[in-house]
């Protein structure tokens, strides 16, 4: 695809994606306050989280092969909707039993939504411009995500704890009418085969896709990362804070948000390494640094150490947020593109749903300091794993 052809569809997938992600972050500190107002534990509150999580894991492989058989636009479309109609529920759930359920919903379109962006930019990508361009749309997720907290406080605090979902339902839906209007088709021109002859095509490059050492060990960055960042930087570390450093809810607030900041600043730079350099060259160590920032917070003795400790994560974190999708993308052939993406997809949602019960369960049995410890030599350990045993996938030359 031309690089103009290619510009195009980045910049309408980013406007998608920063739309989508703004209504995600404007729930973010609203979830458990609303969660809590049907009056259940924090075990229940937490299972609000994990279904979201469970719901992008169930859908992730299948989006997929709804993205071969209908098309990118109509994938981005049908995510739009149901996450919508997802969020519009949460909104006006009766009971926590129908939150839980309407939260699963959402998931499930947002699941669609995540995974048809990434099988859309291996499909507008060479492999010489897919670090840099995967990252621009990942530097656009950040700062929307990152942002988002900042209006949906504001709109809980000023009407009501529903109207940041009634705001992500609107995000949606917008989402979804971008994504179908102005996304371009960018599905390969196969020719098209029985459902017979398409079901052994479509388990043959799984198959082959899943036995790539490659991608087996690019599957397992991500899934660390997703695993420590749900189960570490959301459930664990926002506690070491509060209990061990003394610090507000204010104070913690604003160092993710300046480690979140430094992450958006660095994205860009970091995609023209992935593709000058390799994608190696900026996985492994970036893993290794944020493993390195989980060390930081496990010790961490005063808000300067946590605040240095949030920086590096930030940096590390955003670093190595493009390499590992570009490394996918790049061992698959572009018709197999939906295939590999939506398997990635799968691997990492499958930590995300992990990390917080694993994590949890850990800091239960031998404190927080261990949990955060075993955080880091996981990033540690599958970053020296994935040096030694990855091929390298493309360097310019």
């Amino acid at each position: 695809m031309k690089h103009h052809n290619e510009r195009t569809v980045l910049i309408w997938m980013c406007v998608l994606i920063g739309v989508n992600q703004l209504g995600f972050g404007a729930i973010i500190p609203v979830l458990p306050l609303y969660a809590e107002s049907f009056g259940v534990s924090q075990a229940a509150i937490g299972m609000t989280v994990a279904v979201y999580g469970v719901a992008r894991l169930v859908i992730a492989l299948p989006s997929g092969r709804i993205a071969d058989w209908l098309g990118r636009r109509s994938t981005l479309a049908i995510g739009g909707l149901v996450s919508g109609v997802g969020n519009l529920w949460c909104a006006y759930a009766a009971s926590y039993d129908e939150l839980v359920v309407a939260r699963f919903v959402a998931g499930a379109g947002a699941g669609l939504t995540l995974t048809a962006g990434t099988i859309v930019l291996a499909d507008i990508t060479s492999i010489e411009r897919r670090g840099r361009v995967m990252a621009i749309y990942q530097g656009v997720f950040l700062f929307a995500v990152g942002i988002g907290p900042f209006p949906g406080g504001y709109l809980a605090e000023t009407f009501s704890l529903s109207t940041p979902f009634f705001a992500y339902s609107l995000a949606s839906f917008i989402a979804a009418a971008v994504g179908w209007w102005a996304v371009a088709e960018t599905r390969p021109n196969i020719s098209r085969e029985s459902d017979a002859e398409a079901r052994p095509t479509y388990l043959t490059a799984l198959r082959t896709i899943l036995m790539s050492r490659g991608f087996l060990l690019v599957g397992a960055i991500s899934f660390t990362g997703a695993l420590v960042r749900t189960g570490g930087l959301f459930s664990i570390v926002p506690l070491v804070g509060t209990r061990q450093l003394s610090l507000t809810a204010t104070e913690i607030g604003f160092a993710m948000a300046i480690g979140s900041l430094l992450g958006v600043m660095i994205t860009y730079p970091t995609g023209v390494m992935v593709d000058r350099l390799g994608r190696k060259t900026v996985i492994v160590p970036a893993t290794i640094a944020t493993g390195f920032a989980f060390m930081l917070y496990s010790f961490a003795p005063s808000y300067i150490w946590f605040l240095a400790a949030c920086a590096v994560w930030g940096i590390a974190s955003a670093a190595s947020g493009s390499a590992p999708a570009a490394y996918a993308a790049d061992i698959a052939p572009r018709e197999n593109a939906a295939t590999a993406m939506s398997a990635y997809r799968t691997i990492s949602d499958a930590g995300y749903v992990i990390g917080p019960i694993l994590l949890g369960v850990i800091a239960d049995l031998f404190g927080m300091t261990t949990a955060l410890i075993t955080a880091s030599g996981m990033l540690i350990a599958i970053a020296l794993l994935f040096a030694a045993r990855a091929p390298e996938t493309y360097r310019a030359g």
